[in-house]
């Protein structure tokens, strides 16, 4: 970026200021701090963001299961900085009476002090916990899961999953990574083989040493798009970015995990967490760049099983 003397603003980010006593300057740093949305808004007004992607291009994504042996099902995500780590532990609870044959799937997010500046200790804060309700009701709203496949004997026994995911470094955009590690730690779930015995006074014999693996009815991508200014969308927003967005849009794609073509993806679901209004050309951008981003989602995590012997 060429420095522009009518604009201020330098190949780094800093702005120039001149005063009749002789003139000032900002190094890019100091101008961030005091001016914070004006340094993004000058960076987007020449088509590139503060860490060098264009206003639409992600961050690079990796995808890896089988990370905690001590899971019944596991993965970690990491879009750019943000690192995301997701285990499922299965255990066996009674059926609530109104569905004796459903089993349950207990998603919490975890924001520790050590994944960002602004995370505290103590209770789960705002953010988690609105991340943690989402997933919960996408999963419940998506058909992910069959309930069904998670009964041991109607009535009297079914498997409840609790998914941990924790996130190791936050660098914004903590929904997709949490949902993208979510889906692949629970396409990494082998359930114990549970055996239930009303001779023995109800009781579930659990074999660890035999394994089945857990049916998944569809993949599900979220790709979250950040608009800046109520008309400039950033795909992928960072940590940095988050807080100077007019509005923030969540596509939730969809991909059937049985015959369906790669290529058919579908969506499913739309979040916008208030904010300003955005318009339909944006809306129409935003889905379009969206489905190309599911697909490669879920080429990574394909490719990730590929690593995993017996998956």
């Amino acid at each position: 970026m060429d420095v522009d003397n009518s604009s201020g603003t330098t190949a780094n980010g800093a702005v120039a200021s001149s005063s009749s006593a002789g003139g000032f300057s900002l190094d890019a740093d100091t101008f961030k701090k005091i001016h914070p949305t004006e340094y993004h808004r000058r960076f987007l007004s020449q088509g590139v963001r503060a860490d060098g992607r264009e206003l639409l291009r992600f961050r690079k994504a990796i995808v890896t299961v089988g990370v905690i042996s001590t899971a019944h099902g596991s993965a970690m995500v990491r879009l750019g900085d943000t690192t995301v780590i997701c285990g499922v532990k299965a255990e066996v609870t009674e059926p609530k009476p109104a569905a004796p044959k459903h089993g349950f799937l207990v998603p919490n997010v975890d924001l520790p002090p050590i994944c960002s500046p602004n995370s505290r200790p103590g209770p789960p804060s705002e953010l988690a916990q609105t991340v943690s309700e989402y997933i919960d009701q996408v999963v419940k709203g998506s058909e992910l899961l069959n309930a069904q496949d998670l009964c041991i004997e109607p009535g009297h026994a079914v498997w409840v999953l609790y998914a941990d995911i924790v996130c190791l470094n936050h660098d914004g955009n903590i929904l997709d990574a949490a949902l993208i590690a979510l889906g692949a730690a629970l396409r990494h779930v082998r359930l114990p083989k549970a055996t239930y015995n009303d001779e023995l006074g109800g009781t579930v014999r659990v074999a660890e040493e035999k394994t089945i693996a857990l049916k998944i009815r569809r993949s599900l991508v979220p790709v979250t798009f950040g608009v800046f200014d109520s008309i400039t969308p950033l795909a992928d927003p960072t940590f940095d970015e988050e807080p100077h967005l007019s509005s923030r849009i969540s596509y939730i794609l969809s991909h059937l995990s049985t015959s369906t073509p790669s290529d058919a993806i579908q969506l499913a679901g739309l979040y916008n967490p208030g904010g300003a209004p955005v318009t339909r050309a944006t809306m129409t951008t935003c889905l379009a760049q969206a489905k190309k981003r599911a697909k490669e989602i879920l080429a990574l995590v394909d490719e990730a099983f590929t690593d995993v012997i017996g998956v």
